[in-house]
């Protein structure tokens, strides 16, 4: 009887510890996104009236730092805008959402850039989903169509970044975040010429640019005669040979949003072995924020990146979802840890600071000296992204 009461008093125990982390954890979640709705609403004050202005980051200072549409993040703070009316329901967020989005307008013509993806699914990707506005359909249709002539069927993948001294046809692991877009276009459009570019750069992907502990390489350049491989680099990482933290959030995003838009069951295990990587990785702090990069030599004292971990976050979140229960408690272990470190004072500005963003302590560019611990746009929109995932999918 004694050990049947002991029993019986450690299980009421555990189911009241686990009541009070998951109040604990929704209730952490619906301050940060409040905190984070009076941030934006902020941000959206400061530049209504500078005409075409879109935020970018911060300087030494702390004086914001803007950009025009055709900056790569531009997109970001639109798309922020709608999650934050679409958390709300406030039609001052709607207004500020339609008026930021549509300074990108003329993006959708723009052949120039392989980040359409960013610039245009993001913001009138998001305002088309809550709001069925048709003009917003026709741009982002316009821009997929200028977003598939950087593709080479030769190649097989969609030119990142034109060609240059060092590399003729790059092709950058951040380019599987644009695919969504035209997945979505090739749905929309009912024209399977999207998704076929899609499978087709998602496949050479695999090919080429993981290792076999599935990390990734930074860019793969081919050969505009032969088609091959012709060199395997970093841009924004510590090294060629080296896993570029937010390089490898990119693949493990871009192969969990290529599952849930094919079925194709090779990309949910490309998806699940980069999420192995990241997760498993001796060197992934306690606090589950990696380094800038996973094998940056003064680590444990290397910079973390916000903006890799709210990226791993949102897509773990979402990736937990195609896979077995054991698997699945695993990311959300991780992920719900990510949230908790992001909503900390370390890493969560306090209203009015940071230039009016959200998060602290992500990286542009450190080989560049661009963007170093400093708030950056995309952090921001995953850590929203991500709170709104985990709050409908444990319907807090």
């Amino acid at each position: 009887m004694k050990l049947q009461k002991i029993f019986f008093a450690s299980v009421i125990a555990l189911v009241a510890c686990s009541c009070t982390n998951e109040k604990s954890i929704g209730s952490l979640i619906a301050d940060r996104l409040e905190r984070s709705a009076e941030q934006y609403r902020l941000m959206a004050e400061s530049l209504r009236s500078q005409d075409g202005k879109l935020p970018r980051t911060i300087d030494a200072d702390g004086k914001l730092i803007t950009s025009n549409s055709d900056w790569w993040c531009s997109g970001f703070m639109p798309g922020t805008l709608w999650y934050l009316y679409e958390y709300t329901d406030d039609e001052n967020f709607k207004k500020d959402a339609q008026l930021f989005t549509e300074r990108i307008d003329k993006e959708q013509y723009n052949t120039g850039t392989h980040d359409l993806g960013f610039m245009l699914y993001c913001s009138y990707g998001n305002g088309y989903r809550l709001t069925d506005n048709e003009a917003y359909k026709s741009v982002l249709l316009n821009g997929a169509e200028s977003l598939i002539t950087r593709y080479n069927p030769m190649i097989g993948c969609i030119k990142s970044w034109n060609s240059n001294a060092k590399w003729q046809f790059p092709v950058i692991i951040d380019n599987m975040m644009n695919l969504e877009f035209l997945m979505w276009a090739s749905k929309a459009s009912g024209d399977s010429k999207f998704k076929d570019i899609c499978t087709s750069h998602s496949d050479v992907t695999i090919k080429n640019h993981f290792r076999p502990d599935y990390s990734s390489y930074h860019v793969v350049s081919y050969d505009t005669i032969t088609g091959q491989v012709e060199k395997k680099n970093t841009h924004q990482g510590y090294s060629d040979a080296s896993a570029w933290g937010r390089g490898q959030a990119w693949g493990l995003y871009g192969y969990t949003v290529m599952y849930r838009t094919t079925k194709n069951p090779a990309y949910l295990e490309q998806a699940k072995n980069i999420a192995g990587f990241i997760i498993n990785h001796p060197r992934l702090p306690e606090d589950k924020i990696p380094y800038w990069d996973f094998d940056a030599p003064e680590i444990p004292n290397a910079l973390r990146d916000a903006s890799a971990g709210a990226i791993i976050c949102s897509a773990l979140i979402e990736l937990s979802q195609y896979v077995d229960k054991e698997l699945a408690d695993k990311y959300l272990a991780v992920a719900e840890k990510q949230i908790r470190t992001l909503s900390s004072p370390e890493y969560f500005a306090e209203k009015g600071t940071n230039g009016n963003f959200i998060l602290k302590h992500s990286i542009g560019s450190l080989p560049g000296k661009s963007e170093v611990d400093v708030p950056l746009t995309y952090a921001d929109y995953y850590y929203i992204e991500a709170l709104l995932r985990y709050k409908a999918l444990k319907n807090l």
